[in-house]
């Protein structure tokens, strides 16, 4: 009865109008997001990645689709993806910088899919990317507003999507949340173009919202 009567004692503490109650409550929703939910999420996509937020303009259509597709009909032509191959695809129509997806980590990978993956051993990027696949022997992605692929020749952190390792791929993207993970960049980009500012170095295009 005495565990019952602290767990009552500690929850009229946490409904507390005060401080203390605001500290501990923040503290105890980080350790439950850290140590149950994010493990959790992990065990049941079987991704190390359940949950990721797109940080750039990569996979952003600034048109609709019949406008998009017909800019860029002819690189897809090249890698025999046709108009009603894409118009099958998830996400045809583009993803947003900010948006969540929840990564899947279960099952194969087909053309089409928008999967996260790390990159290469030798590139300079600190995160894993999130393109979409369109060749499966060997896996290679392309970022739908891309004009290209990646490869290690033209980019400047070295990234090559033309050969993706199976066990670099974290998962697919199962499915996402419209632009919530804006919660998280505008800090990051606050502090991002302060930095630049102060180093007078004007900021790349891919940041801020995508146009």
């Amino acid at each position: 009865m005495k565990i019952i009567d602290y767990l009552k004692k500690f929850w009229a503490f946490l409904k507390e109008d005060s401080w203390q109650s605001w500290v501990v409550s923040i503290i105890l929703m980080v350790v439950i997001v850290k140590f149950v939910f994010f493990p959790g999420m992990t065990l049941i996509t079987g991704s190390p990645l359940p949950l990721v937020v797109i940080e750039s303009c990569s996979m952003y259509h600034n048109a609709d689709f019949e406008s998009w597709w017909s800019q860029n009909e002819e690189w897809y032509a090249q890698k025999d993806i046709t108009k009603e191959d894409f118009e099958s695809f998830s996400y045809k129509n583009g993803m947003n910088k900010g948006d969540i997806i929840l990564v899947w980590a279960r099952g194969n990978y087909n053309t089409g899919d928008v999967i996260i993956f790390e990159p290469n051993a030798d590139a300079l990027a600190p995160n894993p990317i999130i393109h979409r696949l369109i060749g499966e022997n060997p896996y290679e992605t392309k970022g739908d507003h891309n004009t290209q692929q990646l490869m290690k020749t033209n980019n400047l952190k070295k990234v090559d999507e033309t050969n993706i390792p199976k066990e670099n791929v974290l998962g697919k993207s199962l499915f996402k949340i419209p632009l919530l993970g804006w919660v998280k960049l505008i800090f990051y980009e606050a502090w991002y173009w302060g930095r630049l500012n102060l180093w007078g170095i004007s900021p790349p295009h891919e940041l801020g919202f995508c146009k």
